[in-house]
């Protein structure tokens, strides 16, 4: 098997395969594969991932049937399980003279020679590194051959760490993205609302119009900072609170237009979440139930029969069956003036709460939201007491 690569010509050719820019981590991976098979002179070479007691092969280069990308085995199978407990490299010349013929892995793989080192990830082991073969060695790995198996190992783990980090980064951005637009929908709403009611203060002189100006400027000032937070924190939702459902309802449908539309809430449940986002959920969902079914829609609140969450139906033209599996993605909208991210809004809301929310149809046709797996504070009337 070994081409008679010498140890100055193998760190050589690692360190063009690792300082090349213009290529991947899984593309570099196979050719130092190649390369430790070449230099040590095994059949084998591959990289695991250790999660949960078993080995994974993420990749492998070689014709041994079960070293190759993809398999897995318990860890208690594996040589690794010997090499992640070491700093330095495992290694094994011949693995029936060294006490291995009993052995779970040696009777899994039939491996005479091994070498491996573990791969650390962010000061966790992810996995390990190794070279084998079904014949012994005629002679033990050097300290050279160690040493070169160990710097694999470390720079797949300085890979693996980089590639997280920026998987990590570009996560946050996508998601600091997404809720700036998700705000910037939001605050459109209370926007109508103060153009609205100046109108009418002026047409009108009534003092009341310039306090509901002043309520749409404050839920404004809230979602902004809300933005705030999550630029500096990078979270989904704030601390969770007791939230009144009918307060909440009642306040949200305030700031939704539709002089014609009517709002029936029918729980008085208490549940323990972020009030704003929450808001941001009934406002949507209110506003939905107007846009698609007429300024005169009928919205009703109410709990499910099963006690896990709450409903919002109205009695509009409802969703269509085959449309309702979309209606939470990004620019769904069946309406002409719809921005289609209200309805994406309310699932990452729902979602960030660790519940879940469907779409069916009301009992008079329209649309239902069914919002489950909420936590709710119990009154000791609940309670039996």
């Amino acid at each position: 098997m070994s081409e008679g690569i010498s140890e100055g010509d193998a760190l050589r050719r690692m360190y063009r395969i690792t300082a090349d820019q213009e290529r991947s981590f899984e593309e570099k991976l196979p050719e130092l594969l190649d390369l430790g098979r070449a230099y040590l002179g095994v059949e084998a070479g591959f990289l695991t991932e250790i999660d949960d007691e078993t080995q994974v092969i993420v990749d492998a280069r070689g014709d041994h049937e079960l070293l190759q990308a993809g398999r897995s085995c318990p860890l208690s199978k594996a040589y690794c399980r010997r090499t992640v407990d070491l700093d330095g490299a495992l290694t094994v010349q011949h693995a029936r003279v060294e006490g291995w013929e009993s052995d779970a892995a040696y009777e899994e793989f039939g491996l005479e020679a091994y070498i491996g080192a573990k791969v650390v990830v962010n000061r966790e082991v992810y996995g390990t590194f190794c070279f084998a073969d079904t014949e012994a060695r005629d002679r033990p790995f050097s300290d050279d051959e160690e040493t070169f198996v160990e710097l694999l190992a470390q720079w797949v783990g300085y890979e693996l760490f980089r590639k997280q980090a920026t998987d990590r980064m570009q996560r946050q951005r996508d998601q600091l993205e997404e809720f700036t637009r998700v705000v910037s929908h939001d605050i459109r709403n209370p926007l109508g609302i103060v153009d609205g009611y100046l109108d009418m203060a002026e047409r009108t002189g009534d003092p009341e119009h310039f306090q509901r100006c002043r309520d749409a400027l404050d839920r404004m000032e809230s979602l902004i900072d809300d933005l705030l937070f999550l630029t500096r924190e990078g979270q989904t939702i704030g601390g969770r609170e007791e939230i009144d459902l009918a307060t909440l309802a009642d306040e949200s449908w305030s700031f939704v237009s539709g002089e014609a539309a009517t709002l029936s809430v029918e729980t008085d449940r208490v549940v323990l979440g972020d009030w704003s986002r929450l808001q941001q959920v009934f406002e949507n969902l209110f506003r939905n139930a107007i846009e698609h079914g007429g300024d005169d829609v009928t919205v009703r609140v109410g709990d499910l029969a099963d006690g896990t969450g709450i409903y919002v139906e109205d009695d509009g033209r409802g969703i269509p069956e085959d449309e309702r599996d979309d209606v939470f993605v990004d620019g769904y909208s069946t309406a002409a003036s719809g921005t289609g991210l209200g309805l994406t809004i309310i699932q990452q809301v729902v979602s960030a709460h660790g519940w879940e929310i469907a779409v069916t149809e009301s009992a008079e046709g329209g649309a239902r939201f069914e919002i489950s797996g909420m936590e709710f504070v119990e009154s000791e009337t609940d309670d039996g007491e």
